[in-house]
């Protein structure tokens, strides 16, 4: 089956996949109709309940990093009580950006599905395009922000007392 973008949909998406995603359009759209972005995202534990939503908060909060996903991953592990959520799946209304995409791979979901894509997204005013270009030069290109390495002495300090520090959390 093709969608709109021309990607093919994967073989093998449930019932619950589409149920779950019908539940995240609708967070979006009730999300927009509250003065939000149009994004709407939930994580599913591997036994199939819900342990964490999110809505794009970005505006509202003032927070250029409360989209959707990312709200939702923090909802999810809050509720676990641990930041892994391997053995979750992250069901999104859109294509996650870079952002998100970088926030479910630190969080080890198993798996992200999402419905409209990022060319769906640009059509509503929220086009990606640019980072998703800028990623794909070499970080010594970037316009902005200006990404510079300034080697001080005790750069390694920080991890030099993390790996002393035996109390600490592996992840």
């Amino acid at each position: 089956m093709t969608g709109p973008s021309g990607m093919s949909s994967p073989q093998g998406v449930s019932k619950s996949d589409t149920e779950h995603l019908a539940r995240a359009v609708t967070l979006a759209t009730e999300n927009v109709a509250a003065g939000g972005g149009p994004f709407g995202a939930l994580i599913v534990a591997a036994d199939g309940t819900v342990i964490g939503k999110g809505q794009n908060r970005v505006t509202r909060d003032l927070d250029p990093t409360a989209h959707a996903e990312v709200m939702a991953i923090r909802a999810a592990c809050q509720t676990i009580g641990d930041f892994s959520l391997a053995g979750a799946t992250l069901y999104t209304s859109c294509e996650p950006c870079p952002l998100c995409l970088s926030a479910a791979l630190w969080s080890r979901l198993d798996r992200v599905v999402f419905t409209a894509n990022r060319h769906d997204a640009a059509e509503g005013g929220f086009d990606d395009s640019a980072f998703y270009a800028m990623f794909e030069q070499p970080s010594s290109e970037w316009q902005h922000p200006s990404v510079d390495e300034v080697r001080t002495e005790d750069a390694v300090a920080p991890f030099d007392a993390w790996r002393a520090n035996e109390a600490r959390t592996d992840y």
